[in-house]
């Protein structure tokens, strides 16, 4: 098993392209055609987590969040960032991380949340723009059906829980093969050609389109591939941050956040002014959410449930909603399971371990 291998299987479920700008996801100390042993699972990469790495006999780290976000102008153990590169580099330990572009997928962090707290209709709270592009192509009909199933196998045509989707319309092509053509239809040099084709749309995702196009250019019978794409301002209801569902039944605040305590072991939620009014719908933000509180809002959410809400950010929501904070480390903690889901899916006979060690640096006097 290479680590690039595992790298592969976590990526084609949540695509690095779709990280944040300020995000470092991915390989950072190691190489992806080394040999693995075994893979340990945790949420922050500390010195304590490399050890057990070590002594688990794991030679692999995949971690929520990234030990790097910025360059190291040197590695001279000053710090512990710098002392667990030079261990992993020491002891062959591989680093990986997925962190923001495992929180913008659907069936993310944020979906693990929804379903720790049994939330139901789920969808993203705030869908992510510019992730969509309108692929438009032309194929004699004849090869339609081909070049239409290659591109579909290729990731193309997807609409929510909708695949292969797809307009056609026919319509008649014409070209004039040159002189140092090898054309499918007509003879090098000869005349214009008139062709019965069909122009093809599709939805193309960012993080598909190189191998959609692969797909369109091998399995067209043309020299020459014509195509257009066209980058759509429609938002992707598949990608983007947070989450809003609903509770089977409605609760209580109290007795709400008591079962927010309970399944997501928090030591204690600090929240707003309770409304005296029973939650029915439910947003949620593993880590850092603030930035979502007017989405929450307008989503009509009765509570907004995340982390890092500063002081004055709670009168944010001037009585709207009630913001439950329950803490970092708290919110993204079962991600775990998810990178664990991932793995013994496509590997089922790989040493796949969850770390048993608790990285919270947050600590509570209660």
């Amino acid at each position: 098993m290479l680590v690039g291998d595992i790298i592969a299987a976590i990526e084609a479920y949540a695509p690095p392209v779709y990280q944040e700008n300020y995000d470092n996801s991915g390989l950072q100390v190691g190489d992806p055609r080394g040999e693995a042993t075994g893979v340990l699972l945790c949420l922050d990469i500390t010195e304590a987590i490399v050890d057990e790495a070590i002594a688990r006999g794991c030679n692999m780290i995949v971690a929520h969040h990234p030990l790097l976000f910025s360059g190291l102008k040197r590695i001279a153990g000053r710090t512990y960032v710098e002392r667990i590169v030079q261990k992993a580099i020491k002891n062959d330990i591989h680093l990986y991380a997925a962190h923001t572009n495992l929180d913008n997928v659907y069936n993310g962090v944020n979906a693990k949340i929804a379903e720790k707290l049994g939330l139901k209709n789920t969808r993203i709270l705030s869908p992510m723009p510019g992730t969509l592009t309108k692929l438009y192509t032309f194929a004699p009909a004849e090869a339609a059906d081909k070049v239409r199933d290659a591109m579909f196998a290729a990731g193309a045509g997807s609409i929510g829980n909708y695949r292969e989707c797809s307009f056609n319309a026919q319509g008649t092509g014409t070209f004039k093969p040159g002189i140092n053509t090898h054309p499918v239809i007509g003879e090098a040099g000869g005349p214009r050609e008139n062709v019965n084709e069909v122009k093809i749309e599709v939805l193309v995702e960012t993080h598909s389109q190189a191998a959609i196009l692969k797909a369109l250019v091998e399995a067209h019978p043309y020299e020459e591939v014509a195509y257009d794409l066209v980058q759509l301002k429609n938002a992707n209801q598949e990608l983007g941050a947070g989450i809003v569902g609903a509770l089977e039944t409605p609760m209580d605040e109290s007795s709400f956040l008591a079962l927010v305590k309970e399944r997501m072991k928090a030591d204690c939620i600090r929240h707003t002014a309770l409304k005296g009014q029973p939650i029915n719908k439910a947003a949620i933000c593993g880590g850092s959410g603030s930035f979502l509180l007017k989405d929450a809002i307008a989503a009509g959410a009765d509570i907004f449930i995340t982390a890092d809400f500063k002081y004055h950010q709670f009168f944010d929501a001037e009585g709207r909603i009630v913001i439950a904070d329950i803490g970092h480390y708290e919110s993204e903690q079962f991600t775990v399971e998810i990178f664990e889901a991932i793995l013994k899916k496509k590997f089922p006979n790989f040493a796949i371990l969850l770390s048993n060690l608790n990285t919270n640096p947050v600590k509570y006097f209660c």
